[in-house]
């Protein structure tokens, strides 16, 4: 044998030696890599609470008070609002709202109207005045009181209720009634009108509200 030659029982230590040191390298690196990926884990979970607890937080949290809020209607405000309210019987948009509203069972549904035709609408103007009174202001209020009624504007609140919609067809126009005419020379009716109509969608809506609010109760 030549003289780098190791005897055999040197040899087999020397293996040995060398197997265990491969051994305690791979068995470090392969913590380092768990430990490496714990934290990449550790990290991502974290994450991801944050990112679910945000808005949760952000639900808890008081929002900001506007800049300017509007201020709380008077008392005059919220009567000119009930007795715009009583003049377009605005109790018939809850029947109307119940009607159209979908229920379990035909039973259902009319024990909802029959528990709405117990509130007088006294009380459904009283209830619905100071949500509307946002989008009504007292001087729209008082100005459509005044024309519903009147003889015309009566008519106008009969066939609001009372007939179907009209078909125009493209190029037709509706027809325009002297009555109206004359309300039209009227600056205040005009100014009124347009807001009372924009106000459309908030009526449907409050009264839609409240009838929720009068199928929990307990008459």
């Amino acid at each position: 044998m030549g003289g780098s030659s190791l005897p055999p029982c040197h040899f087999a230590q020397y293996r040995l030696a060398r197997h265990a040191w491969f051994m305690h390298r791979a068995v470090r690196a392969y913590l380092l890599i768990q430990r490496e990926l714990m934290k990449f884990a550790v990290h991502a979970v974290l994450g991801l609470s944050l990112a679910f607890a945000a808005p949760a937080f952000a639900a808890t949290t008081t929002p900001a008070a506007p800049a300017a809020q509007a201020a709380a209607p008077s008392p005059a405000h919220l009567k000119a609002v009930q007795d715009l309210l009583g003049t377009m019987q605005i109790e018939k948009v809850l029947n109307g709202v119940a009607a159209r509203s979908r229920y379990a069972s035909e039973a259902q549904k009319q024990a909802v109207l029959a528990k709405l035709a117990k509130v007088p609408p006294a009380e459904i103007y009283q209830r619905l005045a100071p949500a509307l009174a946002r989008s009504i202001s007292a001087e729209t209020a008082t100005e459509m009181s005044r024309f519903y009624s009147t003889p015309y504007g009566k008519q106008v609140i009969h066939k609001k209720y009372n007939s179907g919609a009209q078909l125009i067809m493209p190029g037709m126009t509706a027809a325009v009634s002297p009555e109206e005419k004359k309300e039209r020379k009227r600056a205040a009716y005009v100014k009124a009108s347009k807001e009372l109509a924009e106000a459309e969608a908030a009526i449907e809506h409050e009264a839609f509200k409240l009838l929720q609010q009068i199928n929990k109760e307990k008459r």
